[in-house]
């Protein structure tokens, strides 16, 4: 069958309905190429597909379709999913699929329209009236309450996967999270931000988004168009003598030497005393050690046969510094963390991309970093239980501000005094099997 053709720009959150759906069912829909947003959606040809000129249209063998929902819902679906068999999207059962529109009808109604509605004038899209921005910020908080109070119980919004539903409603707050919902707002919703980001990074969402990363601040004022007022019209003068533009005294070089972009300030990290421990050695020797890892890897100090390319160079065995050996106390940190939701770690493949995700988001301090997660446990709920070690005394603040996860663990800063939490220590490093009387699901490592 040949691909369908959706006319829509690549970074429309609209368009990204359709191509989700897309990888989920198995269909091939293209973008319509040298689409321009402005100069396409107005020739005839579009015209022709949506009188109104609005995107995105999906054009099909049986005529187009338009509307970003009815596109998800009967282009991709109607029209191909249901010649494909199993409607994986659509839910099980009567009850599910109703259910699933249901919760579209919420994504658009409830979710969407508020978004729109704060973020369209504080971008130049319409007046910006502070009444009515008070009343979507108002609705959206109210509808993302509600959202949250679901998501509290549930993994997803109908069944055990990803729905249509699901679909549209992380495109939308995807609009939201990029451009106006920042930190601060969304901190309020806790099961929101978990179940955006894990769908986010699912890998199908994240073929078509890449990567997410939610807005800094909120768009200023400034850019908004404010209600126009009429303006007061002046008879011309005629004949009036043309005014020679008067030219600007050049600035003076300090001045403008004063105007330069100033450099980036150093991470903070950066500025602490050097440490002995150099992070990408024990990096190097964690992903080196094969066999012995304990006696390697973590004790070190101990008598390591040279291998035999070495011949007569050399004489007598030499000793291998470990983890405890080059450990710095004084530049560096270790800490547990324990996930606090572990009881919705109901289905195994939701929670290793959960923990893949985390993984993700804390690249920003691979620099000063390393990392074990464990996932513990043969049937579910499955624990999410995981050591850091980091630079410096505390966690870094850019990474507690940066990487909305960390919030959802309960982080403790581990003694090393203790023999027992040291031990624990140990046996994260090497993945040690039965950890803490259960079996392991998986362990990752960030490195």
């Amino acid at each position: 069958m040949a691909p369908l053709i959706l006319h829509g720009g690549k970074t429309n959150k609209n368009s990204f309905k359709t191509l989700i759906a897309a990888e989920y069912v198995g269909v091939q829909v293209e973008l319509a190429p040298n689409f321009e947003m402005g100069v396409s959606n107005k020739t005839p040809q579009f015209l022709q597909m949506n009188p109104i000129g609005k995107v995105p249209v999906l054009e099909t063998p049986d005529g187009p379709v338009f509307e970003s929902n009815s596109i998800a819902r009967y282009g991709c679906f109607a029209v191909v999913a249901r010649l494909k068999g199993d409607n994986i999207l659509y839910g099980s059962s009567l009850i599910q699929y109703a259910q699933i529109e249901q919760w579209i009808d919420f994504a658009s109604l409830e979710i969407d329209a508020n978004i729109i509605k704060w973020y369209a004038p504080r971008v130049g899209r319409g007046p910006y009236l502070p009444p009515a921005e008070e009343a979507a910020i108002s609705a959206l908080k109210r509808a993302l309450g509600a959202l949250n109070t679901h998501l509290a119980s549930n993994t997803y919004l109908v069944g055990h996967s990803v729905t249509l539903a699901d679909i549209i409603l992380t495109c939308n707050l995807y609009l939201g999270f990029a451009n106006i919902l920042v930190k601060s707002f969304t901190s309020e919703f806790p099961h929101v931000e978990r179940y955006f980001w894990t769908l986010v990074n699912q890998p199908n969402f994240r073929k078509i988004f890449g990567q997410v990363k939610q807005t800094d601040s909120v768009p200023p004022l400034q850019s908004a168009k404010k209600p126009s007022q009429p303006k007061e019209t002046k008879p011309k003068a005629k004949d009036e003598p043309k005014k020679e533009a008067i030219k600007e005294p050049e600035k003076p070089k300090e001045a403008a030497e004063e105007e330069a972009p100033k450099p980036k300030p150093k991470n903070p990290l950066d500025l602490l005393p050097p440490s002995p421990m150099i992070l990408d050695e024990w990096k190097r020797l964690y992903s080196n050690t094969k066999t012995n890892f304990r006696e390697v890897a973590i004790k070190g100090n101990v008598s390591v046969t040279p291998p035999e390319s070495l011949g007569r160079f050399i004489l007598k065995p030499f000793y291998l510094a470990g983890f405890w050996d080059m450990y710095d106390a004084e530049g560096y940190s270790l800490w547990f963390c324990d996930y606090k939701y572990n009881d919705e770690n109901t289905v195994s493949f939701v929670t290793l991309n959960k923990v893949g995700g985390f993984l993700q988001r804390m690249d920003l301090a691979r620099k000063y970093a390393f990392g074990k997660m464990l996932v513990i446990g043969s049937n579910p709920p499955f624990k999410v239980k995981g050591l850091w070690l980091f630079r410096g005394q505390e966690i870094p603040k850019f990474v507690i501000d940066e990487c909305y996860d960390m919030e959802l663990y309960e982080w403790t800063k581990v003694d090393i005094s203790d023999e027992a939490q040291k031990e624990r220590v140990n046996q994260m490093i090497e993945d040690f099997e039965p950890f803490e009387g259960e079996a392991l699901l998986d362990a990752k490592c960030f490195k």
